[in-house]
């Protein structure tokens, strides 16, 4: 009777290291023979507007989706349901639509307004949705909290440090006397700290004026007004709509003098004199990351807490630092007490890749 236990136990435990180990692949038995399949998980990744950041936080989404792949010997087809809505919600309504038609298994959209219109589409079937980039979930009414979201959808969150940034900006300018706000109304993820700016100038007695734009040309003319306001500096925070519009207005700054300081690094690679905020190659890549664990590993969204990054990176752009008669070792060792480092860029359209 002990043997046959024994080799009861031993088939048990044999049997259970191979699903452990078998990772993505599936066991088939064909003529006694076993072999690996690979399993496929469709990937839906929808960006809201083409612009330097978002398509970063993309391709990093994709890099890591690949290599995990190759970990796990499995394949994520981001290829095949890949999409981009042009900032149009009837466009991004479209999309998701043809993602649930297509039962994909999971849907990541990039930005507040593309991860709103994923979060209602899927209420009803379910499909798990990983945002990213979204710079207040709550605000967005996406998430219950933080640390337990509380339905099919967590993600990643580039909340910015407004005080932070807006520090940089005193630190720049000592006799900072009046600050232009520009930002786009339609975007959820400018409320927060633009409420925030306005309470830290409140109490530092330091005048402000508020334009806004929901398009390009709205925002040319936005910024045309705040040149002829005579303002100090401008504050944008992570306003996907300013960045789509960054390299259309920043010469306009820069010409007048005005330090524009804005809430993502790609601003200044587009021209911006300071971007402050995320890492969004890594949170590109913790993103994917929440993903996998989702898909192979069987986290659940509701129970998985929404990921918050460091926003300690203040990156300079040398060639509007110089326009604006800056001495760019000056300004770093200013910077120093409100920053964890301090980088240079030049402008461009795109990181490299």
């Amino acid at each position: 009777m002990k043997n046959i236990i024994k080799k009861i136990t031993a088939a048990a435990l044999a049997a259970l290291m191979t699903v452990s180990f078998a990772s993505c692949g599936k066991e088939s038995d064909d003529n006694s023979e076993a072999k690996n399949e690979t399993k496929t998980y469709k990937v839906g990744i929808v960006q809201f507007v083409d612009d330097a950041s978002l398509n970063q936080i993309q391709d990093n989404i994709q890099l890591e989706l690949d290599a995990k792949g190759e970990e796990l010997k499995c394949k994520f087809d981001y290829a095949d349901y890949t999409y981009n809505g042009q900032a149009d919600s009837t466009t991004l309504n479209q999309i998701a639509s043809e993602l649930i038609a297509k039962e994909v298994d999971i849907i990541i959209p990039i930005a507040t307004p593309t991860a709103q219109i994923m979060q209602a589409a899927t209420e009803e079937n379910q499909i798990p949705v990983v945002f990213a980039a979204v710079s207040d979930p709550m605000t967005a009414k996406l998430v219950s909290s933080m640390d337990a979201p509380g339905s099919n959808i967590t993600g990643t969150s580039d909340a910015l440090n407004t005080k932070a940034i807006l520090e940089l900006m005193r630190a720049a300018y000592k006799d900072l006397d009046y600050v232009g706000l520009l930002y786009s109304k339609s975007e959820d993820s400018s409320v927060k700290p633009i409420a925030e700016a306005k309470e830290f100038f409140d109490a530092n007695n330091i005048k402000y004026i508020e334009k806004t734009g929901t398009t390009t040309d709205e925002l040319i003319s936005a910024a045309d007004a705040l040149v002829a306001e005579g303002v100090d500096c401008v504050f944008t925070p992570t306003d996907n709509t300013v960045m789509t519009a960054e390299l259309a207005i920043y010469e306009k700054f820069a010409d007048a003098k005005i330090g524009h300081f804005c809430g993502a690094d790609s601003f200044a690679l587009n021209g911006a004199f300071v971007g402050y905020g995320v890492d969004y190659a890594t949170l590109g890549r913790a993103t994917a990351d929440m993903a996998v664990e989702i898909l192979v590993n069987g986290k659940k969204p509701a129970e998985t807490a929404v990921q918050t990054f460091d926003n300690g990176l203040a990156v300079v752009n040398t060639e509007i630092c110089a326009q604006l008669g800056f001495d760019m070792e000056t300004v770093k060792e200013s910077f120093k007490p409100y920053c964890t480092a301090v980088s240079e860029i030049k402008t461009a359209k795109e990181f490299d890749k």
